[in-house]
């Protein structure tokens, strides 16, 4: 194989997964990666014998879609064909087009509530929407992605999103949720961030998705925008720190597997641009505590 082929080949854990494939379950896919069959033109170079000339030849049609799709740069073929819990095998090859998501509301549901702000990381710039301002810029900014990485977004931010806007997310979508869960990680999305040795500063450790509703009622109410502020730091974090998470189950997935890859580098977190305001953080803590309590 040419050297840069081989280079190209065993960066992006696609090139070396077989399961998305129909009929290849785990079993078969660890059975032919025991072959020393570890990328998919390792198989059509020399397929396996325990697979039958029939099956073989559904494989290599197969094979050649997946480098099409990939080709095409179609990461949602990929999310359609593996379970949840597999979709961290997309993420070396779409990392560059990829975005991490996270919303506040003022509830639970879907149709009674409503988002207060939207925050979204890219890996290299953070952007964030908020109600009553800029909030309907997203419908069109989210449209320069190819793959949404959330944590629990599969159950909530998505479906709210889409019944909120009317609108229709077509995009990749990695839950995290689902891949830290079958790593042995579970909780909520700052449970998770314990276990990785994540420690949020400024109280924001201690801010949940009631604080966040408060917060929201608080400028509203107060008309105080250091309010507004704090929950933008809280919804930003989250983003933030979904990367870190999500290189990081990367990193110990391909532990998993014989293929030759390399683990990802994290990228230097940006400076949040918001901070907690302390006194509105005690004020709405006695809110928290009369109303909620």
């Amino acid at each position: 194989m040419p050297f840069l082929a081989f280079i190209y080949e065993v960066t992006f854990m696609l090139y070396s997964s077989f399961f998305h494939i129909p009929t290849i379950g785990t079993a078969t896919e660890k059975k032919i990666w025991d072959c020393g069959i570890c990328s998919m033109d390792d198989f059509l170079n020399s397929p396996p014998d325990f697979i039958s000339k029939k099956k073989k030849e559904f494989i290599f049609d197969h094979i050649k879609l997946s480098k099409e799709k990939i080709q095409i740069n179609d990461p949602v073929y990929f999310i359609e064909n593996l379970p949840p819990k597999e979709h961290w095998r997309i993420f070396n090859q779409y990392r560059n087009s990829s975005v991490y998501l996270d919303i506040e509301t003022t509830g639970l549901d879907f149709y009674h509530s409503h988002i207060t702000s939207i925050a979204i990381y890219d890996g290299k710039k953070i952007k964030y929407y908020v109600y009553g301002k800029n909030l309907n810029d997203f419908i069109n900014d989210i449209k320069d992605y190819k793959v949404i990485i959330t944590y629990n977004g599969k159950s909530f931010d998505i479906p709210f999103i889409e019944k909120f806007f009317n609108i229709s997310l077509n995009h990749a979508h990695l839950d995290l949720r689902y891949i830290l869960k079958s790593l042995g990680f579970s909780g909520g999305l700052k449970s998770c961030e314990r276990q990785f040795g994540i420690e949020r500063k400024d109280l924001l450790s201690e801010l949940d998705g009631i604080f966040a509703v408060e917060l929201w009622n608080d400028y509203l109410r107060r008309k105080n925008i250091k309010a507004l502020e704090t929950l933008l730091s809280y919804n930003i974090e989250d983003v933030l720190n979904l990367e870190h998470l999500m290189v990081e189950a990367y990193n110990k997935k391909i532990l998993e597997t014989p293929a030759r890859l390399f683990p990802l580098l994290h990228k230097e977190k940006p400076a949040n641009p918001f901070k907690i305001d302390y006194s509105t953080m005690e004020y709405v803590q006695k809110v928290v505590s009369i109303n909620w309590c």
